[in-house]
C-alpha cells in the first residue's frame, strides 16, 4: 500500500473489514506513535515485547552480514525485516503492508503480495522522490509488479506514471474517483465519523458508516473497497478464497480505528478535556485536516504544533491558518525537529496572530489547556513524533 496520504487509513479499513470477515491479518504500520511494537501487529494489536525482541534478535545475524558486505542498513530496513519474520511465524491469513516512503526503493518492495495499491500522489519527501508529481508518481508506481492486481485513487499528473507502469506490465488497474468504476458519495460527516454510499462494478453499499473522522476518509474508503475486491479476486485465482459479504463490510468500516489521525481522545489523565490528534505533516494532509475541522464546526481552537525540518512547514501552517487557531509551538527531542521559536517566526511571516512557544510537548499541553474556551478540543498536529508523544501521555502507554 503506497501513496502520499491516506495509506495508513486504507490499511486500517482493509484490515478491519478482513478481520470482520474472519481473516487473521498481519500489518506493519508506520511510523509507530508510542512503542516500536506497533510496527508488527496481528488483527490490529501490537505483538508482545517478547515476540518483538525475538524477531529483532533473529535478524541481527543477517544485519551483521549486510554490514560486512555493503554497510549498515537503516533502522527502517532492519524493522521491516523483523516484521516480515514475525508475521511469517504468526499464521496470518493475509498481510497488508504499508510502504514507508516512495515505493520503488522502499524496503517493503521486496515483497510481492499480489495486490498493489497507491492511494494518491501529492507533494512530500521531494528531496528523495522528486520535485514534480510525475516524478513522485513514478517512484510510487514502482511497487506494481508483473502478475499483480493494482488499485489507485490518484488523479492529475501523478496518475500517468501509474497507468503507464500497469500498461507496460499488463497489470489490471482498478481506479477510484468521480466517474470511475469505484466511487464514493459522502452523505454526512460528524464527530461519530462519516456516512457514505459506495459504488463498485458489482455492488452499491448505501449508508455505510466509517468510524474515522473527516470527509477525506470517503476517498480512502473507496480505495479500500477496490483493494478488498482485488484481494478477493487474487485469492480466487490462487485457490485461497476470501469471502467478504455486506455484513463484514459494514461491521469493518464501522469499527475501524487508526490512532493519531483525527483521533479524538479524553484528556482527563492530564487534567484536560478533549484532545484531537492528527499527524498532518504535509500540505495535502493539512488541507484535509482543515476541511475536517470546518465540517466539525471547530474554529479558533488551541493548537499544539511541531514539525520536522524536512517538511514544508510554510504550506502546512498556511492551510491550518484558515481555521484561525491559537497556536503553541513546541518540539520533540529529535535531531530534525524545528525549534519552537523558528515555527513562531514562520507563523508570523504568514500573517498569523499571537502564538506561544513551549520547550517540550508536556509544557505545550499545559499552555494550551489555559487557552481552552468552553468545550473546544485542543488540536495536536504537525509531526507524527509530536502526536505520538502526546498520545503516550494521554493513554499512559509505555514507549
Amino acid at each position: 500500500m503506497g501513496g502520499t496520504n491516506g495509506k495508513g487509513s486504507v490499511v486500517a479499513m482493509v484490515r478491519s473489514v478482513l478481520q470482520a470477515a474472519g481473516q487473521r491479518v498481519g500489518t506493519m504500520p508506520k511510523p509507530h506513535l508510542v512503542s516500536y511494537r506497533e510496527r508488527i501487529a496481528i488483527n490490529g494489536e501490537p505483538v508482545s515485547r517478547q515476540r518483538f525482541a525475538a524477531a529483532i534478535a533473529d535478524v541481527l545475524p543477517a544485519i551483521d552480514r549486510v554490514v560486512a558486505a555493503v554497510g549498515p542498513p537503516t533502522e527502517f530496513e532492519a524493522l521491516t525485516a523483523a516484521a516480515m519474520l514475525a508475521l511469517s511465524r504468526s499464521s496470518v491469513d493475509l498481510a497488508v503492508v504499508e510502504v514507508g516512503m516512495g515505493g520503488r526503493l522502499d524496503a517493503t518492495n521486496v515483497l510481492d503480495l499480489g495486490v498493489a495499491a497507491i492511494t494518491n500522489v501529492q507533494h512530500d519527501h521531494e528531496q528523495y522522490l522528486g520535485r514534480t508529481l510525475a516524478l513522485i508518481g513514478t517512484e510510487k508506481a514502482g511497487i506494481v509488479k508483473r502478475g499483480d492486481l493494482a488499485v489507485t485513487g490518484a488523479s492529475g499528473r501523478g496518475l500517468a506514471p501509474i497507468v503507464d507502469r500497469c500498461a507496460g506490465l499488463a497489470v489490471p488497474l482498478r481506479r477510484v474517483g468521480p466517474r470511475q468504476a469505484y466511487r464514493v458519495i459522502l452523505r454526512d460527516s460528524g464527530w461519530e465519523g462519516i456516512v457514505i454510499d459506495l459504488v463498485t462494478p458489482s455492488r452499491r453499499l448505501e449508508g455505510a458508516r466509517v468510524s474515522l473522522l473527516g470527509g477525506h476518509q470517503a476517498a480512502n474508503a473507496g480505495v479500500a473497497m477496490a483493494v478488498l475486491d482485488a484481494i478477493s479476486e487474487d485469492g480466487a485465482r490462487r485457490e485461497m478464497p476470501v469471502r467478504i459479504d455486506e455484513e463484514a463490510l459494514r461491521e469493518g468500516l464501522g469499527q475501524v480505528r487508526w490512532p493519531g489521525r483525527l483521533e479524538l481522545l479524553d484528556g482527563r489523565r492530564l487534567g484536560l478535556g478533549r484532545v484531537l490528534l492528527d499527524g498532518a505533516h504535509n500540505p495535502a494532509g493539512a488541507a484535509a485536516l482543515t476541511g475536517a475541522l470546518q465540517a466539525l464546526n471547530v474554529r479558533a481552537m488551541p493548537m499544539v504544533f511541531g514539525a520536522m525540518r524536512s517538511k514544508r512547514v510554510h504550506a502546512v501552517l498556511r492551510a491550518l491558518a484558515r481555521t484561525k487557531p491559537r497556536p503553541v509551538f513546541t518540539a520533540v527531542h529529535e535531531p530534525g525537529a524545528r525549534r519552537p521559536s523558528e515555527l513562531l517566526s514562520i507563523w508570523h511571516s504568514l500573517g498569523g496572530v499571537g502564538g506561544r512557544i513551549a520547550s517540550d510537548p508536556a509544557e505545550a499541553m499545559r499552555v494550551a489547556a489555559g487557552l481552552v474556551r468552553h468545550d473546544e478540543p485542543i488540536l495536536v498536529a504537525g509531526s507524527l513524533y509530536l502526536v505520538g508523544a502526546v498520545r503516550g501521555m494521554l493513554t499512559g502507554e509505555e514507549a
